[in-house]
């Protein structure tokens, strides 16, 4: 219905942005990720429209894969777009096809709200309709799992949390390129 608003950034908050389109002022509730991807006054964001008996809202998003991303979210049964705009702060829209791709139970479940059957039921109504025309190897992670679960290991004996052990690890793992070490990378992520 509304494929996106393009318009003068009115407000911005980590929940939310209003723009101004023309005199009307729309609302829309957005992720973290598009949040921190919104840098200038001038914006366009692409848009879904969730229709409730008692409200109309409306969501944007940076880009086209986030959107669509949040539209296979919330085609989950127990999924709704309060929580698919959850689980797309909570991580990048790659981190999250890598995570189902892979069947990652447990970095799904770290997601507030998202109990173990919710997880396992996004992974098995989304493992062959997220990522597709992509090897995996195109993916954000190409790196061997132990490796990861290792360096995970350490950096949380370390002291770190899990969500910033996991951050740390992800961006390590995005800016190389090629086979890492357990201990290089634990390195590089305290570095």
């Amino acid at each position: 219905m509304i494929s996106h608003i393009n318009g003068r950034l009115i407000e911005k908050t980590p929940t939310y942005v209003v723009i101004d389109c023309n005199g009307v002022g729309y609302k829309l509730n957005i992720s973290l990720q598009t949040y921190s991807a919104i840098e200038t006054e001038n914006c366009k964001l692409l848009t879904h429209l969730s229709i409730k008996d008692d409200a109309h809202t409306l969501f944007g998003f940076f880009t086209s894969d986030e959107r669509d991303l949040f539209r296979q979210l919330i085609s989950v049964s127990g999924v709704g777009p309060s929580t698919a705009r959850i689980i797309l702060s909570t991580y990048s829209a790659e981190e999250i096809v890598y995570y189902i791709i892979s069947a990652d139970v447990a970095a799904i479940q770290n997601v507030k709200g998202i109990g173990g059957k919710t997880a396992q039921r996004i992974i098995i109504d989304l493992k062959d309709k997220v990522g597709k025309g992509k090897e995996t190897s195109d993916l954000l992670f190409t790196q061997d799992n132990t490796v990861k679960e290792e360096a995970l290991s350490a950096l949380l004996a370390l002291g770190f949390t899990k969500k910033v052990a996991d951050k740390k690890v992800e961006q390590v793992l995005k800016n190389h390129q090629g086979e890492i070490t357990v201990e290089d990378l634990v390195k590089k992520s305290l570095g």
